[in-house]
Order: structure tokens, then C-alpha cells, then sequence
């Protein structure tokens, strides 16, 4: 019996160490960033990640309507886990980047779209390459990292995407992942 339970942690602490051992994430390329203020427009998605398509669509034909250049990538923030709730309750917020003439529509656009600014900002980024459909192991890895650099998260996690595919396939994607941090107090003052 006791032969079964080292050859099962054995077994265990191997299939671990080969499962990060194939994982693409490069740690070394972590970095803690400062972002500037940013006025976003944006709405609130509820559901599955592969219906935000319709969403976004939306909102490029919102800004059309209203005279607004996009200025940058599109933008997801995780708004709760998925690991903790039902697909149809996920919540994204989908934000496209314009100019500050848009802060003049803010409250005007409906009950889930409006625009804001979001201050400047320390952020932990990490990339998520090509080829890669599922980002957890980034996650797992950048909180810890963060921990580690002294640094506290303070919000959710915002998936800007860096490649656009037509398929709308994730694992085609080359997105940049940032979270809000901000430094600990260091206990030897």
C-alpha cells in the first residue's frame, strides 16, 4: 500500500512538473507598467466569451453612429471567474479606446454602454501568444509573480487583444494581459 501512494505523489509531482514544463509562458517576460489615462467606450457582456462577437459589432456601429474614431485595440475586462459561475452569467466588460471629444455622450448611451476615463494606472502585463487557447496558466503564474515583486492586485484582469482573427478563434489571438496593481509597503520601513 504504502509503494501505491509514493508511486501515485510520484506519478502526481511528474505530471506537474511536465505540464509546466510545456507551458508557453516565459515568466521573464512579466513586467510591472505604468499605462496612461485612457477614455474607453464600452459595454457590458453577459454570457459565453464566443457570443461577444455580436457585442463588439455593436459598439463599432455605436461609435460609427456617433462620429467616434476607435484609437486602439479592443479590450476585455473579466468582470467575474469563470470557474465560479455559469457561462450564460459571465460578465465582460468590452471596451474600444477613443478620444476625449466621447466623454460627451458619458451617461447617454444606455443602461450597459456608456464612456469613461480610466486613470493612469500600474499595471502587471503578460502576453498570451499565438497558438494558445487557454490563458489559466498565464493567470496562475502572473498572480503569483506578483506576489513575489510585492505588489497587491486591485482589480480585474483586462485581455487586450494585439492580432485580430475574422474566425474569432481565441487560440489565434496574440492578446496582452494587464492587471491593475499597486506596490506593498516595503516592512523594513
Amino acid at each position: 500500500m504504502r509503494k501505491v501512494k509514493i508511486w501515485l505523489v510520484l506519478s502526481l509531482v511528474v505530471g506537474v512538473a511536465a505540464v509546466f514544463a510545456e507551458s508557453q509562458v516565459d515568466e521573464s517576460k512579466f513586467v510591472i507598467r505604468k499605462i496612461d489615462e485612457q477614455v474607453v467606450l464600452y459595454t457590458i457582456q453577459r454570457g459565453s466569451y464566443d457570443k461577444a462577437g455580436m457585442a463588439i459589432g455593436k459598439l463599432f456601429a455605436l461609435a460609427g453612429q456617433k462620429g467616434l474614431q476607435p484609437c486602439g485595440s479592443v479590450s476585455y475586462v473579466y468582470l467575474n471567474n469563470p470557474q465560479c459561475v455559469s457561462s450564460e452569467h459571465w460578465l465582460t466588460e468590452i471596451r474600444i479606446p477613443v478620444s476625449k471629444e466621447a466623454l460627451k455622450y458619458a451617461g447617454t448611451l444606455g443602461e450597459m454602454t456608456d464612456v469613461k476615463i480610466l486613470p493612469s494606472m500600474e499595471v502587471a502585463v503578460a502576453i498570451k501568444p499565438e497558438g494558445q487557447a487557454d490563458q489559466s496558466d498565464i493567470y496562475n503564474r502572473i498572480y503569483i509573480w506578483i506576489i513575489k515583486q510585492n505588489y497587491m492586485v486591485l482589480d480585474s484582469a483586462c485581455e487586450t487583444f494585439l492580432t485580430n482573427s475574422m474566425s474569432g478563434n481565441y487560440a489565434q489571438m496574440k492578446s496582452q494581459i494587464a492587471i491593475p496593481v499597486k506596490k506593498l509597503c516595503d516592512s523594513k520601513n
